[in-house]
């Protein structure tokens, strides 16, 4: 456009003209810089339906090499008829215990590449699940030989089966040197924790290379309550940390970009040794990788497509981890700092927030608000206090990493210097573990949320619109309104009610799953439990819930899984007098497992007596004893350890997994079997005697049992010969966490409110 100079309106209209003319030319090349923009947008999604439609069809191949390979018919046969052979496997990751199961010896399971099944040669993924100790020691890359049978893998993955090994392997050759290094610095760090506190000394091995071995139930439980469990697994976040240091180091010491980029690309390859290059371990790496890229170059429009290719490269090379949550998790982490957290930390900067506070704020919060709806559809609960917990935790993280790798590097060398170093980090892990504990028993720390895709996705929307709507004044005004709202509603429930657990509680029948566990109250935080259910932080759970930290009795009625997987859940954190089991030796796997378990804790186990028992606080117990019985349906379930307890003058029949042979002999020594609590055997399954139900004649019948579970309990015809003798039943599957409450001489039931477990 012409300038125009001040001057006389003489020629008015010769310049109105030329103004005009000004604005038509512009206005036109307007009008091909729109048209420009469209044509660049049309190649735009040209280009991102053309990439949508490769990685299709690269994941497709991927998938359907592996399907193939899983699917052959030679491997199916053998499957099919669960045959025994001959197997030589190649060790993918660490060997875990199984959780929860028990045995002469403890139980492994190891993901595996199967090469060799009898005379048939193949290279498909399996799941071993192993006894003995030759399996523990395991590495990564290592080649063993083993008698195995094959049986089915559950549907919706890519393993070819699932092996049953009893017995040790036959190794075939050492593990890569890679492997056994990273093996000697793990336990060398364990080691340097080992005369640390059992909660920090457990935690941070975890931290720093996420082996939770040692880590406490209880800890870990506090750490799934707030939000903070991804600080106990290997993630992007360790690398970023271990990297960010090494290269604030070099900036430090003025190196150049060629030598800062090769210190960081050693520090990764070196974490990645440490904590072994599992698949998950080298996920974590590429996402790190991404983050520290973002973070060095201040560049995330960069880092974002940097982003998305470690991703498609890796579902291709892997297929199964688009069913992977851990894998999902960590995409939507690193996606939430590249995409949230730039623009909530210039929106607090905006509102003249300290840099340094804005991205403390906003880092931890567009992590969580990423990870949320992935977390809801896992857990089904919404963590409330996710965000400020890791947001008062982050301080702690990278000093608690820092020593611990330091406390790893050290321990071939120098075991004193690795010892001190693991001290120096157990300040910052006592940190994280009061923080976890503190938000954990906070009220409304935790909202329950409907589980699986459904719930993912409406939180997934939730999060969307408040995201698009919290740019109004009007809509933070109304979220901000209905949170308070929502905290004052609660709080009535929560402090003014008393809440959970209520006043004057006798006995509660712990929600554990398929399982029993029984705790009865003996006053000032000290309770008498019976039976662990089947996993340890279950159980956990729900003493903590009552405020329980001292079992002066733990009472094993018998040795199946259901009733003793969880031991630790009680054992772990409390102060326990001893542990009192059935007379019954079988079965001995679990009997070992049981002394196994309170010798590793330093707790006392004892067989009950034949008659008598024990007085503990408020709590009388009496053994309700008859001959041993053989040759029955079950002989563990009619051998079962039956008590009568008596919680301050109400009796509870406490009556283990008896079946109708055991209740029948009862009835026939004419045992004295009235009670007004009635602990359901067997978790109300149809072996009842119903003249059993009648003698008893409860006013309370508390039915532990799991949800879908499949032996069919329940059974209906039990549960209706009870409420037709006028029993109020409860039933763990239904209503959760069971307490029975004295009030005034009067018995009630009274359940958790949910939103406040």
């Amino acid at each position: 456009m012409d300038a125009v100079r001040p001057g006389p309106l003489r020629g008015g209209a010769a310049q109105s003209s030329a103004v005009r003319g000004g604005v038509a030319r512009v206005s036109a090349r307007s009008g091909a810089a729109r048209v420009g923009v469209a044509d660049a947008g049309g190649g735009a999604w040209r280009w991102i339906v053309a990439g949508a439609f490769l990685g299709v069809l690269c994941g497709a191949a991927a998938t359907g090499a592996r399907l193939a390979a899983r699917d052959a018919p030679e491997l199916g046969e053998l499957v099919a008829r669960r045959a025994t052979v001959t197997v030589e496997l190649t060790v993918r990751d660490d060997p875990r215990p199984a959780a929860g199961v028990t045995g002469r010896e403890q139980t492994w399971v190891v993901a595996a590449h199967l090469a060799v099944a009898g005379e048939l040669r193949t290279d498909v993924r399996v799941l071993v699940l192993a006894t003995g100790d030759g399996w523990r020691g395991l590495l990564p890359g290592q080649r063993v030989r083993a008698e195995a049978r094959l049986g089915p893998s559950r549907g919706g993955d890519l393993r070819a089966a699932v092996l049953s090994v009893n017995g040790p392997p036959e190794l075939l050759g050492q593990a890569p040197w890679i492997q056994r290094a990273a093996g000697g610095l793990r336990a060398g760090l364990q080691r340097a924790c080992a005369p640390l506190d059992a909660a920090v000394g457990g935690l941070l091995p975890g931290l720093v290379v996420g082996d939770t071995s040692r880590l406490d139930p209880a800890v870990d439980q506090a750490f799934v309550d707030t939000g903070m469990t991804h600080l106990t697994a290997v993630s992007g976040s360790n690398v970023a940390i271990v990297t960010g240091a090494v290269l604030l180091l070099a900036r430090w010491g003025r190196a150049g970009p060629r030598l800062t980029a090769l210190l960081c690309a050693v520090s990764v390859v070196g974490f990645v040794i440490l904590a072994r290059p599992s698949p998950s371990v080298v996920r974590a790496a590429v996402m790190g990788g991404v983050a520290l890229l973002a973070l060095a170059s201040g560049r995330s429009r960069a880092a974002l497509p940097a982003l998305c290719t470690a991703v498609v490269v890796l579902l291709v090379a892997d297929p199964e981890l688009a069913t992977d949550a851990g894998f999902a998790l960590s995409v939507l982490a690193t996606s939430g700092l590249l995409l949230l957290a730039p623009s909530m930390r210039d929106a607090l900067r905006r509102r003249r927030v300290p840099p340094g506070m804005a991205e403390a704020l906003a880092v931890p919060t567009a992590a969580q608000l990423a990870c949320a709806p992935v977390v809801a559809g896992i857990s089904g609960t919404v963590s409330l206090v996710a965000v400020p917990a890791n947001l008062v935790a982050v301080p702690a993280i990278a000093p608690a990493t820092v020593t611990g790798v330091a406390a790893a590097l050290l321990s071939p060398v120098w075991p004193d210097g690795a010892e001190f170093a693991a001290w120096l980090g157990s300040w910052p892990a006592r940190w994280l573990v009061t923080v976890a504990r503190v938000g954990s028993g906070l009220p409304a720390g935790v909202l329950p949320w409907p589980d699986g895709a459904p719930g993912a996705l409406l939180l997934a929307g939730i999060t969307v619109l408040l995201l698009i709507g919290f740019r109004r004044r009007a809509v933070r005004r109304l979220a901000l309104v209905i949170t308070l709202a929502a905290m004052l509603g609660a709080l009535p429930v929560r402090v003014l009610a008393g809440g959970w657990p209520p006043d004057g509680w006798l006995v509660v029948a712990c929600d554990v799953g398929q399982g029993d566990a029984t705790v009865l109250n003996a006053g000032g935080g000290a309770a008498v439990v019976v039976d662990a259910g089947p996993r340890p932080a279950d159980v956990d759970r729900c003493l903590r819930g009552l405020g329980v930290d001292e079992v002066p009795l733990l009472l094993v009625s018998h040795f199946h899984l259901d009733h003793i997987g969880g031991l630790d859940g009680v054992l772990a954190g409390r102060r326990i007098g001893a542990v009192i089991t059935t007379s019954w030796p079988e079965p001995a796997t679990g009997r070992e497992a049981v002394a196994r378990t309170a010798a590793a804790h330093g707790v006392a186990v004892r067989a009950a007596p034949d008659a008598g028992g024990w007085t503990v606080g408020e709590v009388r117990l009496d053994v309700l004893g008859s001959a041993p019985m053989h040759g029955t349906r079950s002989d563990p379930n009619n051998n079962s350890l039956l008590l009568a307890a008596t919680v301050r003058g109400v009796r509870v029949l406490l009556t283990g997994d008896a079946e109708t042979e055991r209740q029948q002999a009862l009835l026939d020594a004419r045992a004295d079997l009235s009670a007004p609590i009635l602990k359901v055997s067997h978790h109300g399954s149809g072996f009842q005697e119903p003249s059993f139900l009648d003698a008893v004649s409860p006013r309370i019948a508390l039915v532990s049992v799991g949800r879908d579970n499949d032996y069919g309990h329940p059974s209906a015809s039990v549960l209706a010969r009870l409420a037709g003798r006028g029993a109020r039943v409860l039933r763990t599957d239904v209503s959760g966490d069971v307490a029975v409450v004295l009030d005034r001489g009067k018995l009630s039931v009274v359940l958790p409110t949910r939103p406040f477990e």
